[in-house]
């Protein structure tokens, strides 16, 4: 069985799916490794590098001419042509952007989500997103110290004391319980939110205080422990409440975000023009319009003295490491697949009784499979 790593393509995406040492792992798994050139060179990974672990370098064309299976950071859309019978796995985006399935629904290909796996324990080392979460938390706190006119640290000096910096970290997700970690490390004083009152332990346990506000929330998670959306008045009420808490922070953090569906305004205007001038917005959001009302993906925005930052792609500024987490992440899943006699076989085995398998599946045999998808278009029909 021959696998290709193609070079990204979509725009600003510096990562690539996998490393030289996962090269040599898939080799001694008895499959064959094709990385395309200059794949890694944004991650710091020389095509040098992956000869030397055993992977011939070649083409575009050539990978997705060859390949059995396409192992990408970005499956959709491909950067080459599929073919029936080859199996491209990658983020996908299928509840944000399902059209770009079916195209390779249409091409024949078998397409598997990395978006999708499954929060069960044997698919731990698989879970991209928690990998990619945590890349994003980290980052998010660089950025806003970069950012801010004042330092983290309580500092003691013959200058006098220099205050901590408050930091208000809103979603403790996988993001946001990192993004405590960092800024505490840091030296600030830490404060979050999160509209599951069970992660306050986990919050309190990374040495932050955590927020309450006396608002009854739906179904705050779902099987998966992601939040749930909740409704307008909800979120108006949430507002309300927060608008004391991020007057006073001088980092705001946000990293709320919802499967499939557009970020949750949680910092309005208002919100902002209430905060210090020299304050400073991260918003973790703005790849899927922000969290906050000012965000603008991939751009500094200046308001009233407040600065909001939105990377879209938080983990493509960190390639190395990122790369390194999700090569890891990809492997395991590859491996999983094959089971322990798939390199021998014409084509990647496809067990829907496996529960791995069946979540992440969205294309077979010319078709979209996965109910998830179905249902949305049904929805939309």
């Amino acid at each position: 069985m021959r696998v290709g790593i193609p070079k990204e393509t979509w725009p600003g995406e510096t990562r690539v799916a996998v490393i030289p040492a996962g090269a040599a792992a898939l080799k001694k798994a008895g499959v064959d490794v094709a990385v395309e050139a200059g794949a890694g060179a944004a991650a710091g990974f020389t095509d040098d590098a992956y000869r030397q672990q055993g992977a011939a370098v070649l083409t575009a064309p050539e990978i997705y001419r060859d390949a059995d299976i396409l192992l990408t950071v970005r499956a959709v859309p491909p950067g080459g042509t599929l073919r029936k019978g080859q199996t491209i796995i990658g983020f996908a985006d299928p509840l944000g952007a399902p059209d770009g399935v079916r195209e390779v629904a249409a091409s024949g290909a078998t397409l598997l989500s990395m978006e999708l796996m499954p929060r069960i324990t044997r698919a731990q080392s698989m879970d991209a997103l928690s990998s990619m979460a945590t890349i994003a938390g980290y980052k998010a706190v660089l950025l806003a110290a970069n950012a801010a006119p004042r330092m983290f640290p309580m500092l003691m000096t013959a200058a006098g004391t220099i205050a901590s910096a408050h930091v208000f970290i809103v979603g403790a997700g996988v993001a946001g319980l990192q993004a405590i970690a960092t800024a505490r490390r840091l030296g600030a004083k830490v404060e979050a939110y999160d509209v599951r009152p069970a992660v306050k332990e986990q919050v309190q346990s990374l040495g932050a205080k955590f927020v309450e506000l006396p608002i009854e929330a739906g179904d705050a998670e779902d099987k998966g422990g992601y939040a749930v959306a909740q409704d307008e008045s909800f979120y108006r009420r949430q507002r309300e409440m927060m608008l004391k808490v991020v007057a006073g922070s001088d980092v705001v953090i946000t990293t709320a975000l919802i499967p499939g569906k557009r970020a949750p305004i949680l910092l309005t205007r208002e919100m902002v023009e209430a905060m210090l001038p020299g304050s400073v917005v991260i918003d973790l959001a703005a790849e899927r319009g922000g969290n906050c009302e000012l965000t603008r993906p991939d751009e500094i925005v200046h308001h009233r003295g407040v600065t909001i930052i939105g990377p879209s792609n938080p983990p493509a500024m960190v390639p190395y490491h990122a790369s390194q987490m999700y090569s890891k992440n990809i492997i395991t899943f590859l491996t999983h697949l094959l089971g322990k006699t798939g390199a021998q076989q014409p084509a990647l085995p496809i067990d829907t009784s496996d529960e791995i398998t069946r979540e992440t599946l969205l294309t077979r045999d010319g078709a979209v499979v996965h109910p998830r998808l179905l249902e949305l278009s049904k929805a939309r029909a």
